[in-house]
């Protein structure tokens, strides 16, 4: 297989797609950042291309994306979005279709942690642990997955989804990948740092292990 080396970003600007931007360039990956407002990417770096585009439109996608050996996206409409659901759910119909239309085989997403399973048959989703004001967000990642991506024969894909508690920390670069299940520590909290999400990601597109199929990381 072809060592990956020219990948596009999207979402580049926002928590995870930061973190993950940071991590591929320290990893001299080339990477296209696609983002709504380029001014709030800060770095200057050679492999870095910064590029403005309406993720919702195809054409734009499709244009974005051509020439990539992979596509990462971390697009999020907001988490304040009042149409967060529908938005979610219909602008990654539209980036699945752009990567297609482009050519492009890899694609690896962020995904949520709603749809790890916290016992057998629950999910956290459905768990009624999930704050209200995010809920709409945390369903509609986790049934793009369930109902969409999971079905999705065309292309590579793999659904990255974090620990239910991911915020900033440091680098361990010591943690667990599983599949399904949610990945809790001896006193049964789910966390993770994003530095150390981002590694974790950079090192699936780096070296592949997962293959159409969703896994997760924890401490």
């Amino acid at each position: 297989m072809e060592k990956v080396k020219k990948i596009v970003l999207i979402g580049a600007s926002g928590f995870v797609g930061s973190a993950l931007l940071n991590e591929a360039l320290n990893r001299g990956f080339e990477v296209t950042a696609v983002v709504r407002h380029p001014e709030k990417i800060k770095i200057e770096n050679e492999n870095l291309k910064v590029v403005k585009a309406d993720v919702s439109a195809l054409d734009e996608v499709a244009a974005v994306c051509k020439g990539a050996d992979a596509v990462i996206s971390a697009f999020n409409p907001g988490w304040n979005n009042p149409d967060i659901y529908d938005e979610t759910i219909k602008v990654y119909l539209t980036i699945i279709d752009g990567v297609k239309k482009a050519g492009v085989n890899r694609f690896l997403m962020v995904g949520g942690a709603g749809s790890l399973f916290i016992a057998p048959g629950l999910r956290l989703m459905d768990s009624g642990e999930v704050p209200e004001n995010i809920l709409p967000g945390v369903k509609a990642l986790g049934e793009f997955y369930l109902n969409f991506l999971k079905k999705e024969k065309e292309i590579d894909w793999v659904f990255f989804s974090p620990a239910a508690d991911m915020r900033p920390g440091v680098r361990t670069g010591r943690y667990r990948l599983g599949k399904d299940d949610m990945i809790v520590d001896i006193v049964g909290n789910s966390h993770i740092s994003v530095e150390d999400y981002a590694a974790a990601m950079i090192d699936e597109l780096e070296y592949p292990k997962h293959h159409q199929e969703r896994f997760t990381i924890g401490y």
